[in-house]
């Protein structure tokens, strides 16, 4: 499944590739690999973290919950709304928690209220997952959770080690979706969970534009991951909804994944 003709030439008329290149939704926590049982604090925020960029606004989710075991844990109560301040300005955005109790992984899921790109007069709605786990037990990881949209990992997305690849498989409605652009990711200026502000960057975007890599006839992308820390790969109107209100919506799937230095 592809984008429709029409929407695809719109958005090459935008530039969408490069005005909403790097506009990325966000479910961080530092921790991602968890020894004591509780209550892990996260953030939910629309941004540029490569370079610490705008910072868009985010209206209240439509969905946000965990996925343990195969159970759906519904963490819509535990969002409270803050300011995400980056380096150019301050948007909205929500601090939220997971219980993270058992042994195993815990899929986190948000999908957004779609966002209105002024700049190009179109929806944006990026369906992103992100990754826990506790005692290194897999449980849930390579499960897809039958999202509109979603990127499937085919390596475990919380201990990828730094200088290896990470191949995601794109689906929609259950369906590999073959040519897509997937855009690439570094969190290189990182949330302060205590401020809800941005630290400075520790690398620069490489020269030459936003990374891509395009899906296979299988749906499936690879990347190597030259550096420790945390990826997300962005699959650009992957998803089978192409207008809201009225106007162009790309319904993107983001993955973020947690990359490390062998010792």
């Amino acid at each position: 499944m592809t984008l429709k003709p029409f929407l695809l030439a719109a958005l090459a008329s935008l530039g969408l590739s490069q005005a909403a290149s790097a506009h990325f939704q966000l479910i961080f926590t530092p921790d991602t690999l968890i020894e004591r049982p509780g209550d892990v604090p996260l953030k939910l925020i629309f941004w540029h973290p490569f370079e610490n960029g705008h910072v868009m606004d985010m209206a209240e989710p439509l969905e946000f919950y965990a996925v343990h075991r195969g159970e759906k844990i519904d963490l819509m109560d535990t969002l409270a709304p803050m300011t995400f301040t980056g380096a150019t300005n301050a948007g909205a955005a929500f601090n939220g928690s997971v219980p993270v109790k058992r042994s195993g992984d815990y899929v986190l899921v948000v999908v957004p209220a779609p966002y209105y790109e002024a700049s190009e007069d179109i929806f944006i709605q990026q369906i992103a997952k992100s990754y826990l786990n506790r005692n290194a037990i897999p449980t849930d990881w390579m499960a897809p959770q039958g999202l509109t949209t979603e990127i499937v990992p085919l390596n475990k997305p919380t201990n990828v080690i730094a200088g290896s690849t990470f191949t995601g498989r794109v689906l929609a409605e259950g369906a590999p979706v073959p040519g897509i652009e997937v855009e690439v990711e570094y969190i290189a200026a990182q949330p302060d969970m205590e401020t809800d502000t941005a630290t400075a960057p520790t690398t620069a975007p490489s020269p030459g534009g936003t990374l891509v890599a395009v899906t296979d006839e299988n749906g499936q992308f690879t990347f190597g991951i030259p550096k420790a820390g945390f990826w997300g790969f962005a699959a650009l109107g992957s998803g089978p909804e192409t207008d809201f209100e009225g106007k162009d919506l790309s319904q993107d799937a983001v993955i973020w994944i947690r990359a490390w230095d062998m010792e």
